[in-house]
This record gives structure tokens, C-alpha cells and sequence, in this order.
């Protein structure tokens, strides 16, 4: 039974002074940067969708040594620095169809057809924004144009009201 609790103390494992001190960092620092890829896939959620899946660095459990954890540790800083990169390319977008919004609700008949959705400018739900022409092809014709604000989601009752008429027709 001693040789059990023996073998699980890093003096078992013949791991020097400055080796020790050495995994305890790169185990900080790879403690740090998990919880900083997490921070950051909580954030893109849903809008951009980031990988944090976790690799296994060995095939069988055991201790990893200090150039495996310095991979991992340097694999985790390459991801995070893609997320970022991920992350401030969906703002630019989500800015430049925000602008794009504010001009075509100041000025619908120049954005005609143009249809901005809740996921385009990154608020949730499944509205939208149209320019659409009011009153159909009298309005089209007479250059009547309109924002229209849907919801885009649909009530579900009238969804089984709907499938329920399609079935029975």
C-alpha cells in the first residue's frame, strides 16, 4: 500500500527542483489560456463559431513532460489568437451592416429588394429589416418604398394552423 502513495509524489517521478517549478508555470499558464479560449467562445456564441475542442497530447494517461506541455501550451495561444482574429473580422462585418441599416431606414427607395437580418448586424432572434415598396406594384410604380421590421419568427400556433391546412388540403 506504500508503494501506491509513493509512486504518485513527484519525488517518485524523479522530477527535480527547477523541473517542478517549471510544470507548475507552464501548468499556470495553460490553466490561463483555457480559461481565456472559454471566455472567448462564450462571447462568439452564437454568431461565430470558434473550435475548443481539446486534443489528447498522449494516447494512455500519464504525465506529460515539459516539451508537451509547452506544445500544448503554444497550441492553446495559436487558437486563441485565431478566435480573436475570427472575432474582430464578425465585428467589422456586423459594424458595416449596422451603418448600412441606419442608411437604408433614412433613405429605403435607395437600398430597394435589401433585406438586413437580426444575425447580420449580431442581435439574436430571426428578425429582419426589407425596403420593400408600399402598397405593391402601385407603390413600386409610384416610388412609394418602406422599411419593413419583421419578427421573422413565427407564432406556433399559426404554424400548426398552417401545416394542419396544407395537410388537410
Amino acid at each position: 500500500m506504500a508503494d501506491l502513495l509513493e509512486r504518485d509524489t513527484l519525488t517518485a517521478l524523479r522530477i527535480g527542483g527547477d523541473e517542478r517549478l517549471a510544470r507548475v508555470e507552464l501548468r499556470r499558464q495553460i490553466g490561463r489560456l483555457e480559461q481565456e479560449l472559454a471566455g472567448l467562445f462564450a462571447e462568439a456564441f452564437p454568431r461565430v463559431e470558434l473550435d475548443c475542442a481539446v486534443a489528447p497530447a498522449a494516447n494512455e494517461p500519464r504525465v506529460l513532460d515539459l516539451g508537451e506541455l509547452e506544445r500544448v501550451r503554444d497550441d492553446l495561444a495559436t487558437r486563441i489568437g485565431a478566435a480573436r482574429v475570427a472575432l474582430d473580422q464578425r465585428a467589422v462585418v456586423e459594424t458595416r451592416n449596422r451603418e448600412l441599416l441606419q442608411r437604408m431606414l433614412a433613405d429605403p427607395a435607395s437600398y430597394k429588394w435589401v433585406r438586413v437580418s437580426n444575425r447580420d448586424v449580431g442581435e439574436p432572434g430571426c428578425g429582419h429589416w426589407h425596403s420593400r415598396p408600399r402598397l405593391g406594384v402601385i407603390g413600386m410604380l409610384m416610388g412609394w418604398w418602406q422599411v419593413k421590421v419583421s419578427s421573422g419568427c413565427p407564432l406556433p400556433g399559426r404554424l400548426v394552423a398552417v401545416e394542419q391546412a396544407a395537410q388537410a388540403g
